[in-house]
């Protein structure tokens, strides 16, 4: 079912808001969802992203739909897990016919019971890997169409993109934090060789030593040590 431009425009509108509106990873899966859901006319949607070399359930517009994604994680079979490995989109329009009960027993089993007749599973894609999968779900039987798949892997690519971008921002971040950390730890240390030097009449690198010593004598960290040397506990 091919969406009406207002429809798909709207969706793709508020997509795109809530990823520049602050909203965390998890909150912006979940809108992924709803909006694919609401442009292909679906039942509904989950997210799956592999992590530790599993893919793991994340997200789902209904709880229906979170239970059947919880069966793909379980057994590690179903249409995004087999999307994923191809890094294509694998979509069935009839879980009631062909190899799918074969192919994915326990997940089809869940699937009829949850009222799902057709799934789509569309991977998200990154510089040729797979980073999880979209996955459609209908309670109807539905003959995926190109459109459908192009208009499921337009939302895909646009959450994947953000999904990299946020990795590599929280990357940076925790990098500049260890940076700012390290530069602090040197600063705190400096200051109490420069105090400890000053008090006990000894060389710069003999306070260091001293600190050192204490440090380890205690199993404290050094920059600890220093920091009480700084705030006027003298070692003992």
């Amino acid at each position: 079912m091919v969406p009406s431009p207002d429809v798909l425009l709207d969706s793709l509108e508020r997509f795109a808001a809530a990823l520049t509106s602050g909203y965390g990873i998890g909150d912006v899966l979940h809108n992924l969802t709803e909006e694919m859901t609401e442009a292909l006319s679906l039942t509904g949607a989950g997210v799956t992203l592999v992590h530790d070399g599993r893919q793991r359930f994340v997200t789902a517009a209904l709880e229906a739909i979170a239970d059947l994604e919880r069966v793909q994680e379980d057994w590690q079979k179903g249409p995004c897990i087999d999307a994923v490995a191809a890094g294509a989109p694998v979509v069935v329009a009839d879980l009631g016919a062909g190899e799918a009960g074969e192919r994915w027993p326990d997940y089809t089993v869940a699937a009829k019971a949850a009222g799902i007749q057709a799934v789509a599973g569309i991977p998200m894609l990154a510089e040729g890997r797979a980073f999880g999968a979209v996955n459609l779900y209908d309670g109807q039987q539905r003959a995926w169409t190109d459109e459908d798949v192009r208009v499921a892997s337009i939302f895909a690519s646009i959450a994947t993109g953000y999904l990299a971008h946020a990795s590599a921002a929280q990357q940076q971040q925790r990098t500049a934090e260890q940076l700012q950390q390290a530069l602090d730890t040197r600063l705190i240390i400096e200051q109490a060789k420069g105090i400890l030097a000053a008090k006990r009449e000894i060389t710069v690198d003999d306070a260091f030593q001293a600190l050192r010593t204490y440090a380890r004598r205690n199993n404290a960290r050094i920059h600890d040590v220093s920091r009480a040397v700084v705030q006027g506990d003298p070692l003992r």
